[in-house]
């Protein structure tokens, strides 16, 4: 498991395109037939994925989390961007389809990973936080989730979010998840921009062909930076950095968020005027 510290806010503004890429970007997710693990000290967010190509792909503690098993202190959110898959959590199996998502709870031990067909492996993306409690493990369909539309055509913005864990649907100790869908002629999403102290966030973005790129605004309101981001790649944003972005065409990406809250309006907006 990659260990990594992201800068301060008085570093990042010294730091050249190569440094921001190594600290922020985390572009080594979804290799076939293994799992991979970044842990980031922004609230101590595990980022990472597993894409089984022959067997199963058991999730493990490694010595990082000096823990028995996982989950033994962690709860875990898991999305499937590629084909058909399952998640087997202590002997019951869960079934995951593109766009599905499966909350798993503090405690679980066994949790395995595998694909229905090897030449069209599942693309599990993990994202895990530390839980002081447990809550039930919770297969989520995107028919379930919480739909919210926002932006127009003209601001090219048009998206559809889509609210997976959350405390208005599967509940969580700190973990906030979801992704969100761009419509073919919008590439903007999250401007104007918002930071919340109160939590940090990673984006992930997918469904970008190899010759798109996404544009990641990171950095606090009045000392911006981007980073080219590619498919199947994320960025870590911490809490006093804005996470907004515009793409050569339209994408998606699952956004999730950990930290002192769990109320996905708690944002301090910042007027496009007031970017710097």
């Amino acid at each position: 498991m990659e260990v990594r510290y992201v800068p301060d806010p008085i570093r990042f503004e010294r730091m050249n395109t190569s440094e921001l890429r190594k600290e922020m970007l985390v572009d080594n997710l979804f290799k076939p037939g293994e799992i991979t693990l970044l842990y980031s000290d922004v609230d101590r967010a595990i980022i990472g994925s597993a894409t089984p190509t022959g067997g199963g792909l058991k999730l493990v503690a490694g010595e990082e989390l000096k823990a028995e098993y996982f989950a033994q202190r962690r709860e875990i959110g898991v999305i499937n961007i590629g084909g058909d898959g399952s998640i087997t959590v202590d002997s019951e199996t869960y079934s995951l389809v593109k766009f599905e998502a499966l909350y798993i709870g503090r405690g679980s031990k066994d949790i395995e990973f595998k694909s229905a067909k090897a030449d069209n492996p599942a693309k599990f993306y993990i994202l895990s936080y530390p839980a002081h409690m447990s809550y039930p493990t919770t297969h989520i369909t995107i028919q379930a989730a919480e739909p919210v539309k926002l932006g127009s055509s003209k601001e090219c913005n048009e998206r559809t979010i889509y609210k997976y864990v959350h405390p208005g649907g599967v509940k969580s100790c700190q973990l906030v998840m979801g992704c969100t869908l761009m419509e073919e002629g919008s590439v903007w999403n999250t401007m104007p921009a918002h930071t919340h102290e109160r939590r940090s966030e990673i984006y992930m973005y997918f469904d970008l062909d190899d010759d798109a790129s996404m544009f990641k605004f990171i950095g606090k309101p009045d000392e911006t930076r981007h980073i080219v981001v590619k498919n199947g790649q994320a960025v870590i944003s911490p809490s006093w950095s804005i996470h907004s972005g515009a793409g050569t065409t339209n994408y998606s990406f699952i956004w999730a968020m950990g930290g002192e809250n769990q109320d996905f309006g708690d944002m301090d907006h910042i007027a496009v005027k007031d970017l710097r």
